[in-house]
């Protein structure tokens, strides 16, 4: 099993820029047709996406089409959907299982499924239905927040006032099988201390990697996400105590373990040896 740690944006109407994306070193390149793009650059953005991707690139990309609810999303599913290099679609503001449903069968080809599909969840109401959209359809592979409009529809100015609806998508997205979400963007790219402490914050909560809009953030977030030293030499210790002896069981230390903590110390290991 691979584990994605970085996630880095690329405006679809910049084809030069997304091209510089591929070989940043990012764990996975999102090319974006919704707040990137201009109004007036959109068709534009749909068309260079399209020509870039009819051949698979270095790494996997996604596609961020534009909101589901509007005009614009059926154009870009019918153009980047089944294209050899789209690895998953990216869908905004999702608000309820069915969207995902509607998107899984309408991206559903002859003779295999849809493409795998991640939702963002943007809005109050996205939320509240956040299980509910974990769980909707098998071709649903991860869900994340998108914080910018959160903050806007809950007018929430402190970035502690997100910690609710944060741990509420982690747990959603563990609770329907999914894997941890990555963070949401972090908007200043210059601001690589803040980078780094609100990465350390999001993984004591429970995120696995981020998003990022710069390659600059890109070794911040690996460096914050990476398990350490001291934790990988922890994890192998348990590992090999479980290996050895079955059932719960005290280390010489004195700390006890289980098979939950068996658990984690190989998600440890399994980690570092993806990356």
């Amino acid at each position: 099993m691979t584990f994605p740690l970085t996630w880095l944006y690329a405006p679809g109407d910049r084809p030069h820029v997304v091209a510089k994306a591929l070989g940043c070193g990012a764990d996975v390149v999102v090319i974006d047709l919704e707040d990137a793009v201009a109004p007036d650059r959109k068709e534009y953005a749909r068309a260079a996406t399209a020509e870039l991707l009819a051949d698979a690139p270095p790494v996997p990309v996604h596609v961020r089409i534009n909101a589901l609810d509007g005009p614009l999303a059926p154009a870009d599913l019918a153009a980047v959907a089944g294209l050899p290099g789209v690895s998953g679609l990216r869908l905004p503001k999702v608000t309820s299982p069915g969207q995902i449903t509607r998107i899984a069968e309408a991206t559903a080809h002859s003779g295999g499924g849809a493409p795998p599909l991640f939702a963002l969840v943007e809005t109050a109401l996205g939320i509240e239905h956040a299980h509910a959209v974990a769980c909707a359809h098998p071709a649903l592979r991860g869900i994340a927040l998108g914080e910018a409009d959160l903050r806007a529809d809950l007018g929430v100015r402190e970035d502690a006032g997100l910690d609710w609806c944060r741990s509420r998508v982690i747990v959603a997205a563990r609770a329907a099988g999914l894997p941890p979400p990555p963070q949401s963007v972090h908007p200043d790219t210059r601001d690589l201390e803040g980078l780094a402490a609100s990465c350390a914050r999001g993984r004591t909560l429970g995120f696995l990697g981020r998003a990022a809009i710069h390659p600059r953030q890109l070794p911040i977030i690996e460096r914050a996400y990476l398990p350490t030293q001291r934790e990988l030499e922890e994890a192998e210790t348990i590992v090999k105590a479980a290996a050895t002896e079955q059932g719960a069981q005290a280390l010489p230390d004195g700390r006890f373990i289980d098979a939950a903590v068996v658990a984690a110390a190989r998600r440890t290991l399994s980690l570092a040896r993806s990356c």
